[in-house]
């Protein structure tokens, strides 16, 4: 349901109850990210097993996302609108490469609550990696997990809008990616026109690009494909590990893509793989394959090249005087009680988590 102004409004929005939390159970720690409509932060969810037993609880590692408040009335609409968006995305589609979404509250403010993944940003990972490039079969694994996530968006008629390294989150082993931030997410409709709204520039399709010029709010027509471009952005990037329209501004990226037909280089790649990439990235939308098309196209790839050769794992040599890393101090120091293995524990008065609850003022 929307609000007169075109927008939702968390008041049309109603939060299914089996996914509605309540704040005081969420334990907030350090910041982990920031944009520029939420922040979101590393913590607990502590879920009581029974009212009636306030120390008998289940613990789980979060990722909690703090939307901003707006400043105008405009703005206010904006954020809740895509509040609810995301909120009811994230609710109807479950997938191994989707974050898990695990519920959200209205109140005090806008926060949605997620699995929590450790191994930081796609974009962080490879800026580390820098000047080396991915192993192919690791990069040809991300893209197909990519892939199968924006699959099953497309599969409920939702177009991500917004598909970028940042937006790509990596397990702790570093061994499989999964699709987050549906905040620009949209349901795809074919008699309504959508708006102008677009994410980072650079990884955005030229349809999306081309709005820069428009006035705000400005309706405009396109589709689905306009994931393809973005996957084919970012295929390059895992295969490169270089930034894009390197040198460019984002602004002159989203400019050259648009109105120019300028791509990065697929000079290099291999052929199969260059096949790929130049085919997602076309200029007309309709030419441009569907996620279903790129993963069988992926897989032909795969099956090309030699498996990867079997890396054996250093030798950890430990002594009285060996200086080890200092362990990380993640999830495991927010909490005084803590449950691996998602049972339920029966705490003490003294072992019960304390002092870690922030009033969400506090997180702006």
């Amino acid at each position: 349901m929307g609000s007169g102004n075109g927008f939702f409004s968390t008041q049309d929005f109603n939060l299914d109850a089996k996914w509605l939390i309540d704040p005081q159970q969420l334990f907030v720690g350090p910041k982990i990210g920031e944009g520029a409509h939420a922040k979101v932060y590393e913590g607990n969810y502590l879920m009581f097993f029974s009212p009636l037993d306030a120390f008998r609880y289940k613990n789980q590692n979060v990722a909690i996302k703090v939307v901003r408040n707006g400043e105008t009335s405009e703005e206010i609409a904006r954020r809740e609108g895509r509040f609810a968006r995301e909120v009811a995305m994230l609710s109807r589609v479950q997938h191994k490469n989707l974050v898990k979404f695990i519920g959200a509250c209205k109140e005090p403010v806008m926060v949605i609550v997620t699995e929590l993944l450790l191994g930081g940003t796609l974009r962080k990972y490879l800026l580390n990696m820098r000047p080396k490039c991915l192993d192919v079969h690791v990069a040809i694994g991300f893209a197909l997990d990519i892939a199968r996530a924006m699959e099953c968006l497309h599969s409920h008629g939702i177009i991500h809008r917004d598909l970028k390294p940042e937006n790509l989150i990596l397990t702790e082993d570093h061994k499989t990616v999964k699709l987050a931030d549906f905040g620009l997410a949209r349901e795809e409709s074919l008699t309504e026109m959508m708006t102008a709204e677009t994410g980072t520039y650079r990884w955005m399709a030229p349809e999306l690009y081309s709005t820069v010029t428009l006035r705000h709010g400005e309706k405009k027509h396109y589709n689905h494909k306009v994931d393809a471009y973005s996957f084919a952005i970012v295929l390059w990037e895992l295969i490169r590990n270089k930034l894009p329209f390197e040198g460019m501004s984002n602004l002159q990226a989203a400019y050259a893509a648009a109105f120019k037909n300028v791509r990065p280089s697929a000079e290099g790649l291999p052929e199969d793989l260059a096949s790929i990439v130049t085919s997602c990235w076309q200029e007309d939308p309709n030419a441009r394959p569907n996620f279903s098309q790129i993963i069988q196209m992926l897989l032909h790839y795969l099956s090309t090249i030699s498996p990867p050769q079997p890396v054996m794992p250093p030798q950890r040599i430990t002594s009285e005087n060996a200086v080890l890393p200092p362990e990380s101090p993640g999830t495991s120091s927010l909490m005084a009680a803590r449950d691996d293995m998602g049972e339920t524990t029966k705490a003490t008065e003294q072992d019960k988590p304390r002092g870690f609850f922030f009033c969400f003022n506090q997180c702006y």
